[in-house]
């Protein structure tokens, strides 16, 4: 591949240093923290309903969330269930089961599952035997792409898999597997409760090869405590050897007051800010240099996959799993907290176990809030949305799906967009709003310009800090 076909990154400390603060990640617009709690199961069904007129069968997403896990690891904000008795996920599974029975009902003949995503938790918290149970039942309720069309991808932790596992994954109908290694440092894996051996981590991923998974992708996290650049480098060293297709490479976000876990990390123990963004320099300088193409955000992929082909022909789309290359489906979610986005709107369901029962034990979809998007939505959306993806914005693109004047209607947004344009982050012409190489890296805070619910009052009160630091 000739360098020119892919922008580099470019890496500026000061302007990073300059514009660091806590922002959102844009899995969504508007935000999750923006769903309301009058947004319930009737809506959803209402939306549902708006999909079946429409009666042109689309590619459909799906999601499941498996909230267990057995131990636990002090860095995690997920929404997690920590225990050892298994017999917790039998019950999960029934009613989990019996969302699926209700949603394949309202689905039906509306569209092909296309992508297929398990998420927690450890998805693997579940037996051979309950996954392969399940896998049934959602074949059963759901019409599914063949194996060759569909993305069908499952998160694990080496940890709690063997080769066999990873082969009987593969027989079940997944053909993408991410694995969770954070870091391969001993000291680092140490003080945050996740002893990982770098041989584990590889015998999973050949068994992988081995079973014909086409896609691998492993999720690394910068900023934790006892990381330094000699520990990061080695760390580095053992991913580009172990040569994944896919590497996220997250930001620690340190919310103690958030996520209770997280007390257990010393913060004397965390690099400085500075050294955090040297971690995230190194590891960018040194990716890349491994032929890795920088997608954006936190996530680099080999020139030939799915998301830098995407991103090349401008069909780049962004969801709650990050980056995808089929996020215009239509997204059903089953599980606890799982977020759904259907039609114009976004439904998350019950955050916990006992309520998400109790709706179902009633008979209703376990949707707690959601929102639906009116047309400033929809269109800051996909201004969004085009910006994280293809770091790039064609306003003309804009008024021919939007009765609008660009430059009139984004006036207070353009005037605001002339800061970055001074630091060298982008440009903007009568026709572009281009990001450059530089500006990159701070996508969000561009982004961020566009979002006109930033500062406003939420509907249900001030909230402590949610948002992770944009670098």
């Amino acid at each position: 591949m000739n360098a020119h076909t892919f922008p580099a990154v470019e890496f500026d400390a000061a302007i990073i240093g300059k514009l660091s603060q806590s922002g959102p990640r844009y899995t969504s617009y508007p935000t999750a923290d923006r769903f309301r709690p009058d947004f319930g199961y009737g809506q959803f069904l209402e939306a549902v309903a708006g999909l079946r007129m429409r009666r042109n069968r689309r590619p459909l997403s799906l999601y499941i969330h498996i909230p267990f896990c057995d131990t636990i690891c002090y860095y995690c904000g997920c929404n997690k269930i920590v225990t050892k008795d298994h017999g917790k996920a039998a019950t999960y599974l029934g009613y989990l089961k019996q969302e699926i029975d209700m949603q394949g009902r309202l689905f039906a003949g509306t569209g092909t599952i296309e992508q297929l995503h398990f998420g927690g938790g450890t998805p693997t918290y579940l037996s051979d035997r309950q996954m392969g149970d399940l896998m049934e039942h959602l074949h059963a309720n759901f019409d599914f792409a063949p194996d060759q069309q569909g993305e069908y991808s499952i998160e694990i932790d080496p940890r709690t898999v063997s080769a066999e596992r990873v082969h009987s994954l593969r027989a079940q109908g997944f053909n993408r597997i991410s694995l969770g290694v954070q870091d391969f440092d001993p000291e680092v894996q140490k003080a945050v409760n996740r002893i990982q051996p770098e041989a584990e981590t590889r015998a999973v991923m050949d068994a992988a090869r081995d079973a014909g998974f086409r896609s691998i992708s492993i999720d690394l996290i910068y900023g934790l405590p006892k990381q330094s650049l000699a520990s990061m480098e080695q760390t580095l060293d053992k991913v580009i050897a172990a040569d994944p297709d896919r590497i996220a490479l997250y930001n620690y976000a340190h919310l103690p007051h958030l996520f209770k876990p997280q007390r257990r990390i010393a913060e004397a123990d965390l690099p400085t800010p500075e050294v955090k963004l040297e971690l995230l320099a190194l590891s960018i300088r040194r990716l890349c240099a491994a032929g890795y193409v920088y997608i954006g955000m936190d996530h680099f992929a080999k020139p030939d996959d799915e998301l830098a082909v995407a991103q090349r022909q401008g069909l780049l789309q962004r969801n709650f799993q990050g980056y995808s290359t089929r996020a215009e489906a239509d997204l059903i979610s089953c599980g606890v907290s799982a977020i759904s986005a259907v039609g114009a709107t976004y439904s998350q369901n019950e955050k916990t176990l006992d309520a998400y029962y109790e709706k179902l034990d009633e008979g209703r979809l376990p949707v707690a809030r959601g929102i639906k998007l009116d047309t400033d939505d929809l269109l800051r959306r996909i201004v969004i949305q085009k910006l994280m993806c293809n770091f790039e914005l064609s306003m003309s693109s804009i008024e021919q799906a939007y009765p609008i004047r660009f430059p009139l209607y984004f006036a207070a947004e353009l005037e605001k967009l002339k800061a970055f344009e001074e630091d060298g982050l982008l440009v903007v012409d009568p026709e572009w709003i281009t990001v450059t190489p530089r500006g990159r890296l701070l996508i969000r805070n561009i982004c961020m310009v566009f979002d006109r619910y930033l500062g406003l009052p939420r509907a249900d009160g001030p909230q402590p800090l949610r948002y992770s630091k944009t670098i």
